[in-house]
């Protein structure tokens, strides 16, 4: 039996370190755009491939804490897909559920780093979801970005929730389905015991914004209206917040350098997730996430800075002044 199964896609990043580069933002700074000089060679200083997709990364992230864990995906039949399986394996990761998809490429993308912020050049492509003949025994699901044609999987993974009670559900919808098929991201909300999004996720989740409902706390409020058991949104920089509907928390996020942000939504969602399943209170979950996430931010690439258990530990006591309150 696994401790977690991730469901969602893989996929290999391409990290491009930019040295020249410029960013227009609107008076708000809530517009901004990358630019680069058309036409031109653009100086970089570093670039690597590793592995990326917020359900590999969740996998990675959750073995490393002590969990075992498999992840459920669909690569294509060349070389990206090789070297996905090669490095799930080399973190400990069990892909008994990956399947080949031969008339469909592994999915990559092309991240642009610069300034401590990344741009992502993501490829999509529909793939032909199969629910598996036989879905091993789990006590949760980690269930988070697809492409287009996974809506009758996500059908037969609501099917299996309903014929298991005793499992749980954390749900962190991708791009593309929040994107495209929100219908689809609100179906699943009732059948999802732990959302974790970021603010501009669940804007669009909500169809509404964070400048008409004040905070972060509203939205939270409304995503739990929904049918979600608890709902954690993560807010960059500025921390994140967890809630019931008893009790709504919030911490800050630790004073580190940050270095690039790939992967640091993952992280979170792996400390969070791992506290959560090992027992552990909110207050806790939040510590846990915000630890990984920061040290995730201080290092290139979504699994470089991964925390074991220990490392979660000592990052929580270096910055001890920095705990979660009750709002």
């Amino acid at each position: 039996m696994y401790n977690l199964i991730t469901i969602g896609d893989a996929l290999i990043d391409t990290h491009v370190q930019i040295d020249d580069a410029t960013v227009n933002c609107d008076v708000n700074r809530e517009h901004c755009h990358l630019c680069l000089d058309y036409a031109s060679k653009v100086p970089i200083t570093d670039s690597f491939q590793c592995l990326g997709g917020n359900a590999a990364n969740v996998a990675c992230g959750t073995v490393r804490l002590g969990l075992k864990t498999a992840i459920l995906s669909s690569i294509g039949a060349d070389s990206n897909g090789k070297l996905i399986k090669q490095e799930l394996k080399k973190y400990g990761v069990d892909t008994t559920l990956v399947s080949l998809d031969k008339k469909t490429k592994t999915r990559y993308s092309v991240v642009l780093n610069f300034q401590g912020e990344r741009t992502i050049l993501s490829f999509h492509r529909r793939r032909e979801y199969q629910w598996p003949k036989k879905f091993p025994a789990t006590g949760w699901i980690y269930y988070t970005g697809m492409s287009e044609g996974y809506e009758n999987f996500q059908n037969d993974l609501i099917d299996w929730i309903e014929n298991h009670a005793g499992a749980r559900v954390v749900f962190n919808p991708g791009s593309y389905q929040i994107k495209e098929t929100l219908d689809s991201v609100r179906d699943m909300l009732p059948f999802t015991d732990i959302l974790i999004v970021n603010v501009e996720e669940a804007e669009r989740i909500l169809d509404t914004t964070i400048r008409k409902e004040k905070t972060a706390i509203a939205l939270a409020r409304e995503l739990l209206a929904l049918g979600v058991k608890e709902v954690a949104i993560t807010d960059a920089g500025r921390g994140a917040i967890a809630c019931t509907k008893e009790n709504i928390w919030q911490m800050a996020s630790y004073p580190v350098k940050v270095v690039a942000k790939t992967g640091a939504g993952d992280a979170f969602s792996s400390g969070y997730t791992v506290a959560r399943h090992t027992g552990l209170d909110i207050t806790t979950a939040l510590q846990w996430g915000i630890a990984n996430s920061c040290a995730v931010i201080g290092q290139m690439g979504a699994q470089t800075g991964l925390l074991d258990q220990a490392g979660i530990k000592k990052m929580i006591a270096q910055y001890s002044e920095t705990k979660p309150s009750i709002v």
